[in-house]
């Protein structure tokens, strides 16, 4: 394998390793997934069977008339609209996006606090934090789609969602690679001085994701609680950190299992793990007491109960609470509540995303409730399965991660642990 040096960085360069490698074939076999996903999205939103200017002469006020040419315009899956404000797209961008600053936060937090064995291993940590925060703007650029974002440039609305994102990645990413570069080349004392920015602006990415999805959210009335309960952004900042350690317990199985730092690393992601599920078990008490009554019932007591209780409540709160509430030298235990805090934090999301949709749309023009169509009444619950294209999707924005993660690997060997100075 040649090594090469270029800006202080060493490249290891073998190209059949770097790309025929086992974790990059799977990484391949999901990101076909997500193509035959986006080609079942495209041809659902473009290529349906839509009214024409025959159909219409010929049976003007058909109603059915009315969702064909609703359907030749707007398209359907994965669209804000009244059937389905929130898809599945908006469930693994929120989960990815969150996660992936979460670790960011958590590892630049740690260099802060001068955690020495973080430090040693955060190339890997941010590494792997940053790809996920990749995967979830591929996700939810498959949602806008191409053409969406070729108008958003053409003609800027300024204050629209995505142009509120925009600058803040341009500025958040680079600064995350150059952190990772700063790590890989030694340069420590630089290193750290740069994780306060890359602190302030994780956190950032949690407070502007939560303002943009609060303009959208007030489309619901029941989402009024984006308003009325603000600290609702911590929810997603905990319950992120959740995600992010459990995230970060998988990797360091994978990347140090047999290394001599692994027991340092899991005793702490186990410290973390805990303290983050006993704050977010705390948090969901009391803001069940105060938060929209309306939409407590529906996630508590309506269609989605069980994924609540057994999916979120069960995964992400109480079994992994009980398997690393006492020290331990089983790490597997620690492996095993990583694995089901992943699970559980990304049913919480789907919970909070679909559990918005069940209400209908709200009162704001003073007409009561409105409806969905013209020819129906407003429905009380309102759910829809996700699409098999979405589901694609979502499984090839794993393989994005993969495949990102392991080209930096190869490269830079991020996976190594690195000495202070």
């Amino acid at each position: 394998m040649k090594t090469y040096e270029f800006a202080g960085l060493e490249l290891r360069i073998n190209i059949f390793n770097l790309l025929f490698n086992k974790t990059m074939l799977i990484a391949y076999v999901l990101v076909a997934l997500a193509a035959v996903g986006i080609y079942e999205i495209f041809e659902l939103r473009y290529f349906s069977t839509a009214a024409n200017a025959h159909a219409a002469g010929l049976d003007p006020t058909n109603p059915g008339l009315k969702d064909a040419m609703k359907l030749a315009v707007f398209g359907t899956v994965g669209e804000v609209s009244r059937e389905v404000p929130w898809t599945l797209f908006i469930v693994n961008y929120m989960y990815m996006i969150y996660t992936g600053s979460g670790i960011i936060f958590l590892v630049a937090l740690a260099e802060l606090m001068n955690f020495k064995i973080v430090e040693k291993a955060a190339a890997g940590f941010m590494t792997i934090g940053i790809a996920m925060v990749f995967a979830g703007l591929f996700t939810i650029a498959t949602d806008l789609n191409m053409l969406n974002m070729l108008w958003m440039v053409l003609d800027p609305n300024v204050t629209a969602g995505m142009w509120l994102m925009l600058p803040l990645y341009c500025t958040y990413i680079p600064f995350v690679l150059f952190e990772i570069y700063l790590i890989l080349t030694k340069k420590r004392e630089l290193a750290r001085r740069l994780a306060l920015p890359i602190l302030i602006m994780s956190i950032g990415v949690d407070v502007v994701e939560y303002y943009i999805q609060a303009k959208l959210f007030s489309m619901n009335t029941a989402r009024h609680l984006w308003t009325e309960f603000p600290v609702l952004t911590f929810y997603f900042i905990i319950s992120a950190f959740v995600s992010s350690l459990g995230i970060m317990g998988v990797y360091t199985y994978l990347a140090h299992r047999s290394k001599p730092e692994y027991s340092e690393l899991m005793n702490l992601i186990r410290k973390g793990i805990l303290l983050f599920i006993s704050v977010l078990a705390l948090y969901e008490v009391i803001a069940y007491m105060i938060v929209d009554k309306d939409w407590a019932f529906i996630i508590l007591f309506g269609p989605f109960k069980y994924l609540y209780f057994l999916g979120y409540i069960l995964l992400a709160m109480v079994l992994p609470f009980f398997l690393v509430f006492k020290p331990t030298k089983s790490y597997w235990k620690i492996v095993l509540a990583s694995i089901f805090t992943i699970l559980g934090g990304y049913a919480g999301r789907y919970l909070f995303v679909y559990g918005g949709n069940a209400n209908p749309m709200s009162d704001r023009f003073g007409m009561g409730y409105e409806k969905y169509d013209v020819y129906e009444l407003a429905s009380s619950f309102n759910y829809i399965h996700p699409h098999l294209g979405e589901i694609f999707i979502v499984i090839g924005s794993i393989g994005v991660v993969l495949a990102i993660y392991k080209i930096f690997d190869s490269l830079f060997d991020v996976a190594k642990l690195r000495n202070h100075h």
